[in-house]
């Protein structure tokens, strides 16, 4: 069966201009809808309803916060990269999200099982209860599209030549890891280390970025 293809919500004006607020009124589905329309913008938006479900996901099944939000990015963007595969009539887009996060989560637990890196102690409901992510989306909110452009250029900016290769290869021309280090000439395992070394520091500059651009919009209103 074909994904359906899902109307776009005309009192959304789809601009430069569109504040994150606004696209965080649309339904999943008209998120994803939007994705598929290369509008990096409803990512955004989905991430802010669904990081914390993907977290306790990643956390319950990896037992180590920083193995947990390096997957939660990966989800996310992935998500992104792959939203022509959602097809609404085969369960909802938090569904499809959360399966999506608890295949990669298994497949990583894997992956450090057989290098021994896994914990072995289950995560306590306390434990996972007041357990806070270092990363937090509010710095997004209320800027416009060409805003998150600027601080995203900034962010790549940021990384070193091989880190922002990585994620150029990853995310531009949808290339896996493997597939990178063939194309680079590199270890599988050193380009793992720019991607994750790359993803943290990208994540790191946004979240400053963001608050303080937050906290310049809130002095100017107030100085109106």
């Amino acid at each position: 069966m074909t994904s359906q293809s899902l109307p776009l919500t005309a009192s959304v004006e789809l601009s430069p201009s569109t504040t994150y607020a606004e696209f965080s009124k649309l339904t999943d589905e008209e998120l994803i809808s939007l994705m598929k329309a290369e509008r990096g913008e409803a990512l955004g938006s989905l991430f802010d309803r669904y990081f914390r479900l993907v977290l306790c996901v990643a956390l319950r099944i990896l037992r180590d916060a920083g193995e947990a939000e390096d997957l939660m990015q990966d989800v996310f963007l992935e998500i992104y990269r792959r939203a022509c595969l959602f097809d609404a009539s085969k369960g909802s887009a938090k569904t499809w999200i959360l399966q999506y996060a608890y295949h990669r989560s298994m497949n990583r637990r894997q992956y450090l099982i057989a290098r021994r890196f896994y914990r072995s102690e289950e995560i306590s409901a306390v434990e996972l209860g007041r357990w806070e992510p270092s990363y937090s989306p509010n710095g997004w909110d209320g800027l416009t599209s060409e805003e998150r452009r600027r601080m995203l250029k900034k962010g790549m900016e940021s990384l070193g030549d091989k880190q922002k290769r990585v994620l150029e290869l990853a995310y531009s021309e949808g290339l896996l890891i493997k597939e990178i280090a063939e194309r680079m000439g590199e270890p599988v395992e050193q380009v793992r280390s720019y991607y994750y070394r790359g993803l943290k520091k990208l994540r790191d500059v946004l979240h400053e970025t963001g608050h303080k651009q937050e906290a310049a919009t809130r002095a100017a209103g107030a100085a109106d």
